[in-house]
């Protein structure tokens, strides 16, 4: 409201001063000198006034053509907050066909799977006060070459993986020179997979890592509703594999909740010792220390660069948070999705590190997007998921940001 208030002030203004002009006699417009025609040449003149204003003026109603083109690389990302914009509708989008892309799973194929409308994939993030770079295919596999890039992380990570895997197989002409290192195929249980573009000698591999802690046995003596525990100070055995990355992109959270933790029977250790009533956000950040001390020990971030994605909203609603109602547009309000506690911790770990880590704040932008979720369209419709999103969708706007960092190669960082 305030920039169509500023722009008809605008206009205004120039019309006041052309106006003037007339009077003047710029435009040398011919006015009636005597007292009796004064009233019908003050009409001509005003009507001849509109008109060269209108001529004058006529490149301002124009039609905004460009309001949803994707910006080609811009240099105002800089230090510009990427994270704090709007979503906007863009034909050009999505950036890939899921069903072309062997790696993204049935589950997330929600327009396979029977969705009707296909309006959730052509919106894109535009940030408030600069651009993400464009994502140019063939440019991001030239600078990839050679790198090898780790997700880290639940089964949103693994959407995330998927999704890179997608966006770059659209340049890669031999779609079989793209494979899975192992032959296997994606399972939501299986601990590592490694996808590798031969042609281009990249790998991207998800390591599944839930908690990024080392899960334990029950200790003797423990109470009976103890059936497992989190060493919360002890890196996920696993950590070995993801030094070497050239990348790393890692994500928790979504399982530091209580039933899926405490009425599972699961519950913390530190140092040997069983805490039983120590609250899930305290263990979770005490687990994010134990993984900064790993970043900061044993990982070379000359040559690594890291990255930690927060908390991805969910929209469940209902009194007991099990309904899941798929909207057509993104929601006008968040709701207060926009904020969460475990984004919380993640961003002041972070902070508080020597290493340098980026923190991709993806909780704002996801908190709009409720239309945008599985909801009934997966491999099982039985099951509602507002958990998880679409492919594609929202976690290829993760990737466009990770790759807008990836491409700063001017000393400009994204916050």
């Amino acid at each position: 409201m305030k920039e169509m208030v500023g722009h008809f002030r605008s206009i205004y203004a120039k019309l006041f001063v052309f106006y003037n002009k007339i009077i003047k006699g710029h435009c040398k417009f011919w006015i009636f000198q005597s007292f009796n025609g004064l009233a019908t040449g003050s009409l001509i003149s005003f009507l001849m006034a509109m008109i060269c204003a209108y001529l004058y003026l006529f490149p301002l109603f124009q039609p905004v053509i460009k309001e949803y083109e994707i910006p080609k690389a811009s240099s105002s990302v800089g230090k510009c907050n990427v994270f704090e914009g709007r979503w906007i509708q863009d034909e050009s989008y999505p950036l890939y066909n899921s069903s072309l892309c062997p790696f993204a799973e049935r589950g997330f194929n929600c327009l396979a799977n029977g969705r009707k409308d296909s309006g959730y994939t052509k919106w894109r993030w535009k940030p408030k006060n600069c651009d993400i770079l464009r994502f140019n295919v063939q440019e991001m596999l030239e600078k990839l070459r050679g790198k090898r890039v780790v997700f880290v992380g639940d089964s949103l990570s693994r959407t995330q993986w998927e999704s890179m895997i997608c966006m770059l197989m659209t340049g890669v002409e031999d779609k079989k020179s793209v494979y899975e290192i192992n032959g296997h195929k994606i399972t939501k249980r299986i601990r590592f997979l490694g996808v590798r573009f031969s042609s281009y000698n990249i790998s991207v591999d998800f390591y599944r890592s839930v908690f990024l802690v080392q899960p334990g046995p029950v200790p003797k003596r423990a109470p009976k509703r103890v059936k497992s525990t989190l060493k919360l100070d002890k890196l996920d055995d696993i950590s070995k594999e993801w030094i070497d990355a050239d990348v790393l992109i890692f994500n928790s959270g979504h399982w530091w909740t209580r039933t899926k933790l405490f009425e599972m029977g699961c519950y913390f250790q530190v140092n040997g010792s069983l805490k039983l009533g120590m609250p899930t956000n305290t263990a979770f950040r005490a687990a994010l220390d134990t993984w900064a001390s790993w970043v900061e020990t044993m990982v070379d971030t000359n040559r690594t660069s890291i990255f930690f994605r927060t908390f991805e909203s969910s929209h469940w609603s209902g009194r007991n948070r099990n309904s899941c109602k798929v909207t057509r547009r993104p929601s006008s309000g968040t709701k207060g999705r926009d904020h969460s506690p475990i984004s919380d911790i993640i961003i002041n770990v972070v902070k508080k590190m020597a290493a340098p880590v980026t923190v991709l704040h993806v909780t704002p932008m996801g908190a709009f997007r409720s239309d945008a979720h599985v909801g009934t369209w997966s491999d099982n419709p039985l099951v509602p998921d507002c958990s998880h999103w679409c492919l594609p969708g929202v976690p290829d706007t993760w990737n466009e940001v990770l790759f807008s960092h990836l491409w700063s190669t001017n000393g400009t960082s994204l916050q």
